[in-house]
């Protein structure tokens, strides 16, 4: 049986951007305790952005427990960073810890040169990193907000994927964090939404793309998920109640998308290209 998870509403909290795990109450479930590997990635190697928390940490616990070597690829949280590469190890998978600013194409090469240096290649892709920040009026969405959440959400990953695909053998595959908002955007999230519909486009048109190299491209649609990033960029009380309106009457925990991330990754998953797989909680992803 899946474990019990806490239904808001959550005790009101906020955070600087961000945002860090151990300040969010409750604590997210990575699958710290849960997850149990059956080594369906056994001896690949994984390059996962934004995989200090949230789904990102999620997925990295999950992976190396399938048996994956991975290098984390995230902005400045260092602690978040240190737990997660502690976590692999525990697994006995080697865990590369590659700090920066993903806004930056020489930054995206060097973190995938850095990928294939310690693993001689790369067999899976994650594209998770993303920003996000709220706004009530258009024209409270400045210039420099607008270029910044596409640098991170989608010019980042096409940069990534651009470097990686020539280090990347028939099987591999390449797996985009895309969200709910692709297909039905929340107006407070109009930045990040609109990047999240580019994200699932050019998944679909990728996995075309690349289908003749034997590498496959495939999204994740998260619904409303408990990370740092609610705490850190929207107000007290959306943060209580995130997750009331979905069917299940919570936020889901990053624990749950890890088995999503896993199939995609999984090579038995080998006709599974140019898809989205939602896990919503229920609410319908059209």
């Amino acid at each position: 049986m899946p474990p019990f998870y806490p239904k808001p509403p959550f005790p009101k909290q906020q955070q600087p951007m961000p945002g860090v795990t151990a300040a969010m109450q409750p604590r997210p479930d990575h699958g710290e305790s849960s997850y149990k590997g059956a080594g369906r990635l056994k001896g690949l190697s994984a390059l996962i952005t934004g995989g200090d928390s949230g789904i990102g940490r999620a997925v990295a616990i999950a992976y190396a427990r399938e048996g994956a070597d991975l290098l984390i690829s995230y902005l400045d949280e260092h602690d978040d960073a240190a737990e997660v590469k502690a976590l692999i190890e525990q697994e006995g998978r080697k865990a590369v810890l590659v700090p920066g600013d993903l806004q930056r194409a020489d930054h995206c090469r060097a973190v995938v040169q850095k990928a294939v240096e310690e693993f001689g290649g790369i067999d899976i892709l994650v594209n998770n990193a993303a920003h996000q920040a709220t706004f009530s009026d258009i024209g409270d969405i400045s210039d420099e907000e607008w270029e910044l959440t596409f640098r991170v959400n989608i010019h980042a990953m096409f940069y990534l994927t651009k470097a990686a695909v020539p280090h990347m053998k028939p099987g591999s595959a390449i797996v985009n964090t895309a969200s709910v908002n692709s297909d039905m955007p929340n107006p407070s999230l109009l930045a990040y939404a609109t990047t999240k519909g580019a994200i699932q486009n050019f998944t679909a048109g990728l996995a075309q793309m690349l289908a003749e190299k034997g590498i496959r491209a495939n999204a994740v649609a998260p619904g409303p998920i408990w990370t740092p990033l609610i705490p850190s960029t929207m107000k007290e009380d959306t943060v209580s109640n995130f997750g009331k309106n979905t069917p299940m009457q919570r936020a889901g925990q990053p624990a749950e998308l890890a088995t999503a991330y896993v199939m995609l990754a999984d090579p038995l998953s080998s006709y599974t290209s140019g898809t989205t797989v939602a896990v919503t909680g229920g609410r319908p992803f059209i």
